[in-house]
This record gives structure tokens, C-alpha cells and sequence, in this order.
């Protein structure tokens, strides 16, 4: 009895003792209605808030967890993962919307969020449930480890390593024996009509074709190779660990000793292809921002020979264009030239000069390590900040945030802009960035919290104050606080960090800070994740939705596994209510399932509310007739409402509606049914 006594008197102390180990320097709850609205709850129980001096920062960082979250599918027995487009494409990994090219930033981003169930589950797709087809080259070996960095949990991460072995191993189809060089055709790297593509088919083309020794490929086999050696000593395997260890020692000398070009001093590709335009190993002719790529894994030798190569990076003759950085330079001969159209001419993706939020986020990382483990002088705090804002303002179309899949470099505006397919394109990332970039939280596999804010305290255009609260690190809380002039916050002037609710680092200058972080007794576990009955992500045979409209057209939206509300992608269905009658949405299972929840989402109307429709939920039972388990009141829009009732075991679900006006119209986002 008294077990349980002590259990209960646990139940009871655990929420109290979570709010009390957080700081309140922003007010979650505000902050959060005033970008979400009615969905706010999700957000305050997920995402560290954030605040700065800088309106369109803070914004641009609200609005990337409200595409991360639109970006979320519930695909059914796997739990959720993570898309790139919010719609399905007709290049993707089907039918579950997934494609592996960014998930890399996926995984960085997302590994912030405080319910680990989303992470846990993307990545178990990516490698237990084949996620990972290497349609495009990746990292996401490295990607998994800094998502353990956070979270601490060896179980889980160790579980990957069979899967990542044999991944890695995989790719010894694109090595060449002879130079111990990873090649890769530029299509593969998600980056389309390059200099070596272009030029191998005589700069007539260049979509397919110009296979090449890539500083990308090379780095992100390097950096599994790396992960995997890190991954194998948490499981205690020591030779193995060694054996990776050693792999990416090779691949780093590998790489150095053959992509870096003298004559460009850069890294870039040599061709592997050899043909009438290009002949095989010689280097291709100009820069590409992709060879500053090494740097997200702190790949280069630390030697100025290397750390030059960032002198070009905001040159306006080579990468800084005015509204974006250019992923090649001008002077290159195909600089822009347009290959690619989609429909009504409109222009299609390339990368032989548009700036692309990928490799912007990229650089950024780099930009980052940089900053952080170099001795260098070529890039400064003030040029992160720079290169951040200018990222921030290509969220923006027509003063809607709205991040498309790539811009003019030279000009304000988006170069691919395709309606139901480029609207917030999640193909880069932007928190993590803010999160260890610019205010400095630099995850470590030690028990300690590093940080360095990449903020000039000196620059008068530069921030001048921020806070990023509560961020779940180590299984720990973490605020850090900064205030130029110590007026914001009235806690002092400078720097100063929280731990569990307590000041551990009093306000002093900005700079390198190391914190000792105790052994936490709580252990964030994942929420407990429930199979959605309705979901059918295939589109076809059970479980079956049908409706009392005579129009069936985007019923399958009801039951894809997809949520999101924004005005300008369309993911709901819209039915007709006439009073008098009787309107329903069902659900057929196909066979008997027992379920005790619904969970409705619902897309505002013109009037941002539902028109007051009764809405009554029931099941068919063993006679054939319906029999009413739940008769919802107060039914929210651009949310979910969870709907909880006793188990029924039925094969039918049946959502009635009944009109309070002769016609009106309801936007049904998903109807899910655990």
C-alpha cells in the first residue's frame, strides 16, 4: 500500500516540479495563440519559444514550426514521418510522401521538439522500415547521432547501427576503387543541372548525366563513417568503432588530398564521367557552394589553404548575391541559363546559379563550425548574421510568410513557384539554425551544455536581445538569456543561462561558455503512440471513407494522414450541410476493430469558425443500427479536437451532421479514429 501511496504522491508532484524547473521570461501561452491560434496547445507542449530584438527572425522562427508540424504525416503502423513537399509527388517514395534528400535537416530540426515520438518514429522508418532507398545521397547516420546528443537515449540510437552499416555499405556501388572517391551523378544529390552536368552534355542540358567526385557525397559518407565509430562505442563495441574510425580518417585524407582544386582554391568535383565534353578526373571548371559543404562536419584540416576558400562567400563576384547566395558564380558560362520549364513556361528547378534555402542552410552550419572549432579570419560573427537575414527575408512572398523552392540570387523573388507543389517547401531548415547557430547551443556527447551565440555584441545593428527558453537538452531545461543592455529582462547585462529554472550562469560577456550538467533522475520518454484506424495513405480498398455529398471529390483527404492549415494548399474536404436531412461522413474498416477515440480536424470558413452544426458520432452495432457514443459540443477550428469515449468494437464509424440553416458548408481536414 504504501507503494502505491508513494506512486500517487509521484503522479501528483511530477507537473507541479516540471512547471517550477522552467523559467517565464516569455509568456508560451501568448506568444503561442498569437501564431497559432486555436492550435496553440500543441506548440506550448513542443517547441522552445524563442524572442528577439529582431521581429522577422522571431517570426520566420514561429512560422517554420508551423510548416514543420504541417510537414508531420501520420502514415498508420509507422507512426509518423517527416515530407518535403506537403502534397504527393510523383518522385516520391510512395505512398508515404517521404523523400530521404533533406532529411538530414528533418532530423536536426526536429530533434528539438520535446514529444520524441515524431523523431524516434522517422528515423525508425528511415531504417527499419526502409525509408532511407537512397534515392538521394544523405547523411542521416550523422544526422541520427545529433538527434542522440539532445535526447541521451543509447537504446534507441544503438538499435539503427545494423541498418547504417549495411546502408553505408550499400554505397560502395558509387565508389571508385582506383581514386577511394564516392562519385555521384548531381541529379542524385537533389542539385540538378550543375556545372558537371551541364558541361558533360555540352551545355545543352544537364537535369541527368555529369556523374562527379562531389565534395557533398564524399563529406556525408565521411560523417556517417564518423557516427557510426561514435554509435558502435555507445554500444560497446570497440573494433568496430575503430574499424569506422578508421574509414573516415581515410575518406577525410581521401578527400582532401584529390577535391581540393588549387587553381580555384576550392573544393570541387572532378568528373568521373568521360566523353566527348569532359574527360574523367579533371576538375570541372568553376566554384559551386557546395564545396563549402565539408564544414558541416568539421571535415577540412584547420590551415589557411582551406579556410580561404570562405573569402568568396559574400564577394559580390562570386557567391554574395544580393538576395541570396548563388550556388554557382557568375562568371561560370551556363551562369542562370534556363533548361528546365514546367507548365505555361513557367521556370523549373536548377542549380547553376539560383539561390536555394538547402544549400543556404548548408553554409550556415558551416558558417557555424567555423566560427566555433576554426582559427580563421575570413568569416565573422556580423557575416552570420548577414547571410541569416538575408535567408529569413526569402520566407516572405508578397509580405506572407511562404518559403518556396528556390530564388534569383540578383533579384527579390522566387524562381520556382508552382501552386499545390512549392508553398512551404521543407527542404532546409531555419531553428536549428537559431538554436545553435545564433544562440549558441553546441550539442555535446559529454554530460555539459556548450554554448557561443553567434551575436557581435558590439555591432549596433546585431541583436540585442534574445531568449530561447526551455529547450529540452539532456533531459534537462535550458534557458539562455541575452540582453545588451540588461533593460529587456532586468536580470543584468550580458549573457546568462538557466538550468532547471536556476540562474547557473550569472550575465557576463558573450563568448565560449562550458556549464557542467548534473545527472538528470527523469527520463523524457516518448509519448506512448496510438495506431490511427482510419488512416489510408494508399488511397484505395479499406479503411474507406464515403459521404452523404453527391460530391466525393478530396475524400481521401479525410483519412491521409495529412494535417495542416494554410489558406493556399488545399487539404480538406468540403461538405454540404442542408438541414432536414441527414449528412455523414463514415468510416468503414472493412472487419470489426474496437476504438475509443475520434479525432476531428476542422479548416476555417470565411468567418474563421464553424456555423454551428450539431455533430453526433456513432457506431453500427451487432442489430445494424446506429448508436450514438458522443455528441461533441464546441468544436474548434485549424485544430485537432479529440473526441474520447468508452471502447466499442463496430466495423463503422459514422460523423452526423445536423444543419441549424437551410446549407451550409464545413471544411473537414482529417478524421482519425484510435
Amino acid at each position: 500500500m504504501r507503494h502505491y501511496f508513494l506512486l500517487f504522491s509521484l503522479l501528483i508532484i511530477l507537473p507541479i516540479w516540471a512547471q517550477k524547473n522552467k523559467t517565464h521570461f516569455i509568456d508560451s501561452n501568448k506568444k503561442s495563440i498569437s501564431h497559432y491560434g486555436n492550435d496553440n496547445e500543441w506548440y506550448v507542449k513542443n517547441i522552445p519559444f524563442f524572442e528577439t530584438s529582431d521581429k522577422e527572425i522571431e517570426d520566420v522562427y514561429y512560422y517554420r514550426w508551423k510548416m514543420y508540424k504541417a510537414h508531420l504525416r501520420n502514415i498508420g503502423e509507422y507512426g509518423y514521418v517527416v515530407t518535403e513537399f506537403l502534397n504527393a509527388m510523383s518522385w516520391d517514395h510512395k505512398p508515404y510522401n517521404t523523400l530521404n534528400a533533406a532529411t538530414v535537416f528533418h532530423i536536426y530540426e526536429g530533434r528539438w521538439l520535446k514529444d520524441r515520438l515524431y523523431m524516434n518514429n522517422y528515423i525508425d522508418f528511415m531504417y527499419q522500415h526502409g525509408g532511407n532507398n537512397r534515392r538521394y545521397t544523405e547523411s542521416i547516420a550523422d544526422a541520427t547521432y545529433a538527434n542522440y546528443l539532445i535526447n541521451r537515449d543509447k537504446d534507441f540510437v544503438v538499435k539503427q547501427l545494423p541498418s547504417m552499416m549495411k546502408i553505408d555499405s550499400d554505397w560502395k556501388d558509387h565508389y571508385d576503387e582506383s581514386k577511394k572517391l564516392y562519385f555521384v551523378e548531381p541529379v542524385m544529390d537533389a542539385t540538378e543541372n550543375t556545372i558537371s552536368s551541364i558541361d558533360a552534355s555540352g551545355g545543352t542540358d544537364g537535369f541527368t548525366g555529369g556523374d562527379g567526385f562531389r565534395p557533398s557525397i564524399n563529406s556525408y559518407m565521411y560523417a556517417n563513417a564518423l557516427a557510426i565509430s561514435k554509435i558502435a562505442l555507445l554500444k560497446g563495441d570497440l573494433a568496430l568503432a575503430k574499424t569506422y574510425q578508421q574509414k573516415a580518417l581515410e575518406q577525410k585524407k581521401n578527400f582532401q588530398d584529390n577535391l581540393w582544386n588549387p587553381n580555384l582554391g576550392h573544393f570541387t568535383d572532378r568528373f568521373k564521367v568521360n566523353n566527348e565534353f569532359v574527360k574523367y578526373w579533371d576538375f570541372i571548371r568553376g566554384r559551386e557552394l557546395v564545396g563549402f559543404v565539408p564544414w558541416v562536419y568539421n571535415l577540412p584540416d584547420d590551415i589557411e589553404k582551406y579556410n580561404s576558400a570562405w573569402s568568396r562567400l559574400r564577394n559580390p563576384e562570386n557567391f554574395g548575391g544580393k538576395f541570396g547566395l548563388r550556388t554557382v558564380e557568375p562568371s561560370y558560362q551556363y551562369y542562370m541559363k534556363q533548361y528546365r520549364f514546367g507548365p505555361n513556361g513557367a521556370k523549373e528547378c536548377q542549380w547553376n546559379g539560383p539561390s536555394w534555402p538547402y544549400q543556404t542552410t548548408q553554409v550556415l552550419l558551416g558558417m557555424a563550425n567555423l566560427l566555433n572549432n576554426y582559427n580563421q579570419k575570413e568569416i565573422s560573427k556580423n557575416d552570420y548574421w548577414a547571410i541569416l537575414k538575408q535567408y529569413a527575408n526569402q520566407h516572405y512572398k508578397n509580405g506572407e510568410l511562404n518559403i518556396l523552392e528556390n530564388y534569383y540570387p540578383d533579384q527579390q523573388g522566387a524562381i520556382a513557384d508552382f501552386d499545390q507543389r512549392s508553398e512551404h517547401y521543407n527542404h532546409s531548415e531555419f531553428n536549428d539554425l537559431i538554436i545553435t547557430g545564433l544562440c549558441g547551443i553546441r550539442p555535446s556527447a559529454a554530460n555539459q551544455l556548450e554554448i557561443n551565440p553567434l551575436v557581435d555584441e558590439n555591432d549596433p545593428n546585431a541583436v540585442q536581445y534574445f531568449c530561447l527558453e526551455n529547450v529540452r537538452y539532456h533531459n534537462q531545461n535550458i534557458t539562455i538569456l541575452y540582453d545588451k543592455t540588461g533593460n529587456q529582462y532586468k536580470k543584468g547585462k550580458g549573457l546568462s543561462v538557466y538550468l532547471d529554472g536556476k540562474m547557473v550562469l550569472n550575465p557576463s560577456s558573450l563568448g565560449k561558455k562550458t556549464i557542467k550538467l548534473s545527472n538528470s533522475v527523469l527520463i523524457d520518454e516518448p509519448s506512448k503512440r496510438e495506431l490511427n484506424l482510419a488512416v489510408n495513405i494508399k488511397g484505395k480498398d479499406f479503411p474507406k471513407v464515403t459521404s452523404s455529398n453527391p460530391d466525393l471529390k478530396d475524400l481521401n483527404t479525410l483519412n491521409d494522414g495529412r494535417i495542416w492549415y494554410f489558406d493556399n494548399v488545399r487539404n480538406y474536404y468540403e461538405m454540404k450541410v442542408l438541414s432536414g436531412r441527414e449528412n455523414w461522413i463514415e468510416v468503414d474498416f472493412g472487419a470489426e476493430k474496437e476504438f475509443h477515440k475520434m479525432v476531428l480536424s476542422f479548416k476555417d470558413s470565411e468567418n474563421k469558425k464553424l456555423l454551428g452544426e450539431k455533430c453526433i458520432i456513432s457506431f453500427l452495432d451487432e442489430n445494424g443500427k446506429w448508436k450514438v457514443v458522443s455528441n461533441p459540443e464546441k468544436l474548434k477550428v485549424n485544430t485537432v479536437n479529440e473526441i474520447v469515449f468508452d471502447k466499442v468494437k463496430s466495423n463503422k464509424i459514422r460523423l452526423f451532421f445536423e444543419g441549424k440553416v437551410v446549407e451550409s458548408v464545413v471544411k473537414i481536414g482529417e478524421v482519425e479514429v484510435y
